[in-house]
């Protein structure tokens, strides 16, 4: 199956829309990955038909659960390549999407896609996770914070939580140790001010590929010690 058809049959079985400017979009993105990856590292997968499912197909299995409305504001802490606050902002052109990542290289890349794809309203911030929840243009300035970044719950809690408003979400994609690692990050949580709410099964369409999606409501203020600087979170994680 060619890639946008296959991109198109995922997004059928999701139902998710996917008009046919959106599907040139993707081809562009996932073009200028592999062109990109050439010269610096941005992904392991390098075969467009892995590219469609393991990048694209499984940042948007998030979106069917997404309460979104017009002007929602999204950030993508630690988003690498753009996964997953790209593919959502594609699909949902709506939202206002803020792409966060410590790599100067990689904030470049992503400005590159973002007007390769001709979208809007879409921000870049080369920064720590740390330094950004600190400061005060993005500290619980968003109603969700999406992330596919490999960290252990509560690492991830104290990293993102804090750019969430009250009464936003944590959505995370996670792998098949999602309900270990919420019972451990419990305390964790409760000192962050999140409550996890949801914890969804996803399949991936036409793959073997699942992962469980993780939704922690912000429900308290972030205490100003959080996030603690960089090193403290990964070497000493919430309890």
């Amino acid at each position: 199956m060619e890639n946008k058809m296959l991109l198109q049959a995922c997004c059928e079985e999701m139902q998710i829309h996917l008009s046919p400017q959106m599907a040139d979009q993707f081809m562009a993105y996932q073009s200028l990955l592999l062109e990109w990856n050439e010269k610096m590292n941005l992904t392991a997968i390098t075969e467009e038909r892995e590219v469609v499912l393991k990048h694209f197909v499984d940042s948007l299995s998030l979106v069917p659960y997404l309460k979104l409305w017009d002007a929602t504001k999204i950030i993508d802490v630690g988003t690498g390549a753009g996964f997953p606050g790209l593919p959502v902002k594609i699909v949902c052109p709506q939202v206002s999407m803020t792409l966060l990542d410590s790599l100067q290289k990689r904030i470049g890349f992503l400005e590159e896609a973002i007007q390769a794809m001709g979208l809007t309203d879409v921000a870049c911030v080369h920064a720590r996770a740390e330094d950004g929840g600190q400061n005060p243009m993005y500290r619980e300035q968003f109603d969700y914070c999406v992330s596919r970044a490999v960290a252990n719950l509560a690492v991830l809690a104290e990293y993102c939580l804090p750019f969430v408003k009250v009464g936003g979400k944590l959505a995370a994609l996670k792998g098949p140790d999602a309900l270990a690692e919420i019972a451990a990050a419990e305390g964790a949580l409760g000192k962050l001010g999140g409550r996890v709410t949801e914890v969804i099964d996803v399949a991936i369409p036409f793959t073997e590929l699942s992962h469980k999606l993780v939704f922690i409501e912000k429900v308290a203020s972030t205490p100003k010690a959080y996030p603690r600087k960089a090193g403290k979170i990964t070497k000493n994680p919430l309890k």
